[in-house]
């Protein structure tokens, strides 16, 4: 793992920005139903990478797995665990990318072509049929992408985005709340996660909860045009990332 010293509880300036960003990107999970990981993943990359991948993963594993006990009876177990086989092997290749990372650089560069794959899936709206095929394709892309940046929702998203909601999202809520547990688990045996990213997970968690709370509140008055301001600011933030990481 690079030598990366957190900034987040070194300076408040930046530990207010950080939370707001925590605060309104899940605003926007809970108002359009996705978006938590493109919104924070990339901005906190850019403002303090030691946030990132662990401690912005615990909170969307807790945000999805709050979902998915919410919703636990229309949840389809079959597709979880097929899923999880793909997301197994490509958390596997993640990890092993994130052990030859040794420079922040190196990390920055994967981390920003990543994030801008991801922008790339969500803002063309490619559309894949539900088949055992393709879960389980998308499922490795998505372990890979979550261990590397916390955003491994993209993929999955191509597949699921024409199936009945009521089944769909729980379906990936417990997905990501399992594939969420696994990367962690990965990460911790691999020295990418410890206590210290524990606790800044829990330092920026009530930010997430009062976020979450008034997005519920803020449902009805969300609309599409939400998504490509987001995809904009995921976009920019992926390039500058990926700028950093060639300089």
């Amino acid at each position: 793992m690079p030598d990366i010293e957190p900034l987040f509880l070194s300076s408040l300036p930046l530990a207010a920005l950080i939370l707001f960003i925590v605060f309104a990107g899940a605003i926007v999970q809970a108002g359009l139903g996705m978006g938590f990981g493109l919104a924070v993943a990339p901005l906190l990359a850019l403002l303090d990478p030691a946030l990132v991948p662990a401690s912005a993963l615990y909170l969307g594993m807790a945000t999805a797995l709050f979902g998915a006990i919410r919703e636990r009876e229309n949840i389809a177990w079959s597709q979880v665990g097929v899923g999880m086989l793909g997301r197994s092997s490509g958390i596997l290749c993640g990890v092993v990318a994130l052990i030859y990372m040794t420079d922040r650089s190196t990390f920055q560069l994967v981390f920003g072509l990543l994030i801008a794959f991801g922008v790339l899936l969500s803002a063309f709206g490619w559309q894949l049929k539900l088949t055992l095929g393709s879960l389980v394709s998308m499922g490795g892309i998505s372990g890979l992408m979550g261990v590397i940046t916390s955003v491994g929702a993209p993929p999955l998203a191509i597949i699921y985005q024409n199936e009945d909601p009521k089944t769909a999202r729980p379906t990936l809520a417990a997905f990501f709340a399992f594939g969420g547990a696994i990367s962690l688990t990965a990460l911790y045996l691999t020295g990418w996660a410890g206590l210290r990213e524990f606790w800044m997970a829990c330092a920026m968690a009530p930010a997430a909860i009062l976020g979450t709370l008034v997005g519920r509140g803020l449902k009805g008055r969300f609309d599409a045009s939400y998504r490509p301001l987001l995809l904009v600011v995921a976009g920019i933030a992926s390039v500058l990332l990926i700028m950093r990481g060639v300089s």
